[in-house]
């Protein structure tokens, strides 16, 4: 296998692992609540745990994989992923499984944007990287809709244990193949790391997103929402004026958010991480809530809509460079727009095959062409010292707006009636963020310039 194949290949299956784990202990929450005594409200921290640290530390995981190395930092990550995962796996009580997934997150965290930063280096040609990058976006497709079913599968078959166990051989096998492809990359020693932002800034990030999660069971207006939330926000503006008046080596270096791709692709990435909440998330609940849908028969349903993303993913790298940035978004925008109109008007009446599979497979398409663009367009012109930092921003951004998006959308269908008519809203407002992203993807160049070499 070439050495560049070799490297897809692991930053794949490495992209794979850290969104799979974001949902694959879903259906094996019951089972875990019977067997370590959870409480109702601890036993949600098992999957927010994860999540917390993931978006919280992704900033941090970016600039480190800079500092320090690419290969470094994502063998690292996988250490840390897999060796929480085997702690949580054999975890006897709940305090050592939710902090096991917590650490995990970390682990993720570091892991993620390396994958990322070592596509953007060693994939030089335009083609060659949105195909990669292309690919690298299938892969996390994947990994997410892989999670129902894996974890359904292992609960099932094997015990809720073997969700996290899974992960040990895996990881294993992928740092060993980490060490044979990947080279030691020159480690910049003489940078002091920027200490002060990556407390404020990790924190900031934490803090802004569990208040954000809290919203969900005390409402927007309620203490432990608007507490940590304004914590967050504080933090965050301190974190700013840090790197803006840091004359050494910032963990944020604001001078990359002059390129215009890298500051409204980041933007257009948190309008796209609320659409496709609205999309996995709330049409598996609508699956599950309206249609009556068993965890697994959901994860079967939306199957098709995930191998529709994964080849429409692959198409899309190819599409790239004749089609253009502008496009390819305006074509995936449309997607959104027609797919969740069309997904409002669905009902228990209208049944799976007349109302929610057409919707979501043209909406996977939106995805497939939207996703892989964005991810290609924010990091082309990243320099190869920032690599691992833009990375990293843009995953937060993503986490961040799907993190936004779970609360504000789960808040908008409470408001309703019934279950039906607020889902229909989520749907509609899923289909105005479409619009809004065809508004912003006109703000970037409608072709990709080629990349000088490195």
């Amino acid at each position: 296998m070439r050495p560049t194949r070799r490297i897809l290949v692991l930053a794949c299956i490495s992209q794979f692992m850290v969104i799979l784990d974001a949902s694959i202990v879903n259906v094996a929450l019951p089972s875990i609540e019977q067997d370590l005594g959870f409480t109702s409200t601890g036993l949600a921290w098992v999957a927010n745990g994860y999540l917390l640290t993931f978006a919280g530390f992704m900033l941090l995981g970016g600039r480190a994989a800079d500092l320090f190395g690419h290969r470094r930092m994502l063998v690292a990550g996988l250490f840390l992923f897999s060796a929480a995962s085997l702690i949580g796996g054999l975890a006897t009580g709940p305090e050592i499984l939710v902090t096991a997934r917590a650490v995990q997150g970390i682990g993720a965290a570091l892991l993620a944007p390396a994958t990322l930063a070592v596509i953007n280096t060693n994939f030089i040609d335009e083609t060659a990287r949105a195909k990669a990058v292309g690919a690298w976006s299938a892969s996390g497709g994947i990994g997410g809709m892989a999670g129902a079913i894996a974890g359904g599968a292992l609960t099932t078959g094997l015990s809720w244990r073997w969700v996290l166990l899974i992960n040990v051989p895996i990881g294993a096998a992928v740092i060993v193949l980490a060490m044979l492809s990947l080279t030691s990359a020159r480690v910049r020693r003489q940078e002091s790391p920027d200490l002060l932002g990556a407390v404020t800034g990790t924190a900031g990030l934490a803090a802004l997103i569990y208040g954000v999660m809290q919203s969900a069971d005390h409402g927007w207006t309620s203490a432990p929402t608007i507490g940590p939330v304004g914590a967050g926000l504080l933090l965050l503006v301190t974190f700013t004026a840090i790197e803006a008046r840091s004359a050494g080596h910032p963990m944020l270096p604001l001078r990359l958010f002059r390129l215009r791709k890298v500051a409204v692709g980041n933007i257009m990435l948190l309008l796209f991480g609320a659409i496709g909440i609205a999309m996995w998330y709330f049409t598996s609940l609508f699956l599950q809530n309206v249609l009556g849908y068993s965890a697994l028969r959901t994860g079967l349903g939306q199957t098709p809509a995930a191998v529709t993303f994964v080849v429409t993913a692959r198409l899309a790298a190819a599409l790239l460079r004749p089609t253009g940035v502008r496009r390819l978004l305006l074509t995936g925008s449309t997607c959104f727009v027609a797919g969740f109109a069309w997904l409002a008007q669905a009902d228990a009446a209208s049944g799976y095959f007349t109302s929610v599979l057409g919707p979501t497979l043209l909406i996977a398409i939106g995805i497939g062409l939207t996703f892989p663009t964005l991810m290609a367009t924010v990091t082309a012109d990243a320099p190869p010292d920032d690599a691992g930092v833009v990375g990293g921003i843009a995953n937060t951004a993503g986490q961040v707006g799907g993190s936004l998006g779970v609360a504000a959308l789960t808040t908008a269908a409470s408001t309703q009636a019934s279950t039906t008519t607020g889902y229909a809203l989520v749907f509609t407002i899923a289909a105005t963020l479409g619009l809004a992203l065809a508004l912003f993807g006109a703000l970037l160049p409608h072709h990709q310039p080629p990349l000088t070499t490195r």
